[in-house]
């Protein structure tokens, strides 16, 4: 977050009081939900930035029922209540969802990306087997959609990034994890989402490097999305 002088000198000071007349952008949708997902830590908060983003991305949806942005915004705003909730309901329809974004934007690598998360996420917290009969989720599903959204995403961080977390998070040994956060580590970061998965696929390679599974898979689980949520 950007650092502000106390006060400004000579011409500065009629620059600030225009700014200061000027009203706040309204945070997107995109915005509310890293802001909820990597940097708040109260789960209150978070939960009511999550709701701001959903309703925000609906308002858009009801002018616009064709804007992709605002779509996929709302899907994965109803998903990330649904996780830290804990809902079972909701986290089925968010699932579903995904699934019916997936199907109407199969070329959109975040929809993608959020149906491999969700799959592979539930599996993470229920073990498979528990995972699949309470919530319908499939660990080849995950990966599959997951591989779809790297191929689609093109160089960035995030894609690498979720996608080596995730598959790290299950199995700290899982090779192809280690080669994607290793991609992400140097990947270009043109988003702030993007800046938050290279960092936690350089951080996550520390232990991974010096061999320790035990470190690998805590922090990865940590260091996904509302990670900092996992022992509240």
């Amino acid at each position: 977050m950007a650092r502000w002088f106390p006060g400004c000198v000579g011409a500065s000071i009629a620059v600030c009081a225009v700014a200061s007349s000027i009203p706040a952008r309204a945070e997107t949708p995109r915005e509310l939900l890293t802001q909820a997902g990597f940097v708040d830590r109260d789960r209150g908060v978070a939960l009511a930035r999550i709701d701001k983003a959903a309703a925000v991305a609906g308002q858009a949806l009801s002018r616009s029922p064709n804007d992709q942005e605002a779509a996929i915004m709302q899907a994965m705003a109803n998903g990330y209540r649904a996780k830290l909730l804990g809902n079972r309901g909701q986290a089925i329809a968010a699932r579903k969802q995904y699934e019916a974004l997936v199907t109407r934007y199969p070329r959109n690598a975040e929809a993608q990306a959020a149906l491999g998360a969700w799959h592979v996420g539930v599996i993470a917290k229920l073990g498979r087997f528990v995972g699949r009969a309470v919530a319908g989720a499939q660990k080849a599903t995950g990966f599959e959609a997951l591989d779809r959204s790297v191929a689609l995403g093109g160089n960035r961080a995030m894609f690498a990034g979720l996608a080596g977390l995730l598959r790290l998070e299950l199995d700290p040994n899982d090779a192809r994890g280690r080669a994607l956060v290793e991609t992400a580590s140097k990947a270009p970061t043109p988003t702030a989402i993007d800046g938050f998965m290279k960092r936690a696929a350089m951080a996550v390679l520390v232990p991974l490097r010096a061999g320790d599974a035990n470190a690998t898979k805590t922090l990865a689980d940590k260091l996904l999305p509302f990670g900092q949520f996992a022992a509240s």
